[in-house]
């Protein structure tokens, strides 16, 4: 037991035993309860009763949770937001992104960028684009038009706007 002490958070622990020499020490380990052999259910349920009630986290969807994230641009903090993106173009280690009013580059992956993109508003369309589907203009199997800029649709990637629209 003495695994528990390395643990950052401590569980809650009801001991069960028939041996009665071991509570002292079950103790020190900071046990919830520590319950003898036979055990009479209405024990059971005093003990049960002192572990600590944890509300069940209220689940965000990932698409939901927020509708910015923070870059770094030249030097300073910039919030960009979702709705304002049109498309993320890669740039070696670098990513240029394309909104409606201004164009940013980051020093980023097209990875990095893409987990942080609700997968439900945005899709990768190309090794080194990935779009806005609300900000298309037009398509074919080739390329997607966005802001009057044809992006082309990778090999790997066809079937991707049809599925997504």
């Amino acid at each position: 037991m003495d695994f528990i002490k390395t643990l950052k958070t401590q569980p809650s622990i009801i001991v069960t035993t028939a041996y009665h020499q071991y509570a002292v020490e079950g103790f020190q380990l900071n046990v919830t309860d520590y319950l003898l052999k036979p055990i009479e259910f209405d024990r059971f349920l005093i003990a049960v009763n002192r572990v600590p009630r944890k509300s069940k986290p209220e689940l965000v969807p990932k698409d939901e949770f927020k509708n910015y994230f923070f870059i770094t641009a030249q030097k300073k903090k910039v919030k960009i937001l979702f709705d304002q993106i049109c498309y993320i173009e890669s740039q070696k280690e670098y990513v240029k992104i394309v909104t409606q009013s201004k164009d940013y580059i980051a020093k980023m992956s097209t990875k990095e960028i893409e987990e942080m993109l609700p997968t439900n508003l945005f899709k990768r369309i190309h090794r080194s684009f990935i779009i806005a589907l609300d900000k298309i203009e037009s398509f074919n199997a080739e390329m997607v038009e966005i802001k009057e800029v044809n992006i082309p649709i990778g090999r790997g990637y066809k079937g991707i706007i049809e599925k997504s629209l």
